[in-house]
């Protein structure tokens, strides 16, 4: 079973939020990726590499993941060793559930990832903040 991750989505106000914030980046030219840059190289990262994801977490939900290709080393301008996640640009929604916040990331098990809201999922059609309500409520 994969391993996964789980990070809050910061700056983010919905999945559409964070779907052009993607496309605009990857706009900037051939060859451009989906990155997130963190500060720790995860120690397990070879259990994700091609079967995990990054869940994000949204407003206070996990509404999202998206499949993670590869962790790249980096040092950055100030010459701080980090880690670059690279995503393939697929955004899952999954099942909304709710997470308080916390610093950095989490890794997740698959048993306490949510589940996906699959293909034509009545659920997704459903407006973010309504889908937000219900989960809230408990009734997700």
């Amino acid at each position: 079973m994969p391993l996964h991750m789980i990070k809050l989505c910061v700056g983010v106000d919905s999945v559409e939020d964070l779907e052009a914030h993607v496309r605009a980046r990857l706009s900037a030219g051939p060859g451009a990726e989906q990155t997130h840059v963190t500060r720790v190289m995860p120690k397990r990262a070879d259990e994700m590499i091609g079967a995990g994801s990054l869940f994000w977490v949204i407003k206070g939900q996990v509404q999202v993941r998206q499949p993670i290709l590869r962790f790249d080393a980096i040092r950055t301008e100030d010459g701080i060793e980090r880690c670059r996640i690279v995503l393939k640009p697929d955004f899952i929604r999954t099942w909304p559930l709710p997470r308080r916040p916390f610093q950095g990331w989490r890794y997740l098990t698959p048993e306490d990832a949510p589940a996906d809201l699959g293909d034509g999922a009545d659920l997704a059609e459903l407006p973010p903040t309504l889908r937000r309500e219900l989960a809230e409520l408990g009734l997700l």
